[in-house]
């Protein structure tokens, strides 16, 4: 199997828990924060949302800035309500998946760069980042079902069973 049909299926596996994540965001507490020093409610969610449309980025970009000279080229608007966060995850899943379908096996051991204010601070074969991504997605999606329970929202199944979702992923 080559790299590009494990990373399309993971990405599949992956969009079905945070389509079920995302549905269950808590409308109206978009400021809220469990603690002083946690991201907002609205900020993580809309993280998550957008995280799968990074896979593209990877895949077709050399390279991304996170502070470039003229401010930054990356969509950061806020989004507000469970259907713009669906909307989001689904266009940035598309994304992906038209990105993977037509690259190569070669294309994905080729170096992919992350800078700072062109400083580069992290250097590594785009399959490896790309591994990375999910695993970083799959860490805010852990955060966010945190702050579904503590919102008073259930929280679904996602790798098995959650006390509000009795079914096996």
């Amino acid at each position: 199997m080559k790299v590009t049909e494990l990373l399309l299926a993971e990405l599949d596996r992956e969009a079905v828990g945070i389509r079920k994540t995302l549905e269950r965001v808590p409308e109206g507490k978009n400021d809220w924060k469990p603690h002083e020093k946690s991201m907002p409610l609205g900020r993580l969610a809309t993280l998550v949302a957008r995280m799968p449309s990074w896979i593209a980025l990877i895949v077709e970009k050399d390279a991304l800035d996170l502070k470039p000279a003229g401010g930054s080229n990356v969509d950061q608007r806020p989004l507000r309500t469970r259907a713009e966060l669906v909307q989001a995850l689904d266009e940035g899943v598309l994304q992906a998946r038209e990105a993977l379908a037509k690259t190569t096996e070669n294309h994905l051991l080729k170096p992919w760069r992350l800078l700072v204010a062109g400083s580069v601070v992290n250097e590594e074969a785009r399959h490896d980042v790309l591994r990375d991504t999910f695993m970083h997605l799959a860490h805010h999606r852990g955060q966010l079902t945190v702050y579904l329970r503590l919102t008073g929202a259930t929280v679904p199944a996602i790798y098995g069973p959650s006390a509000d979702d009795a079914r096996f992923a």
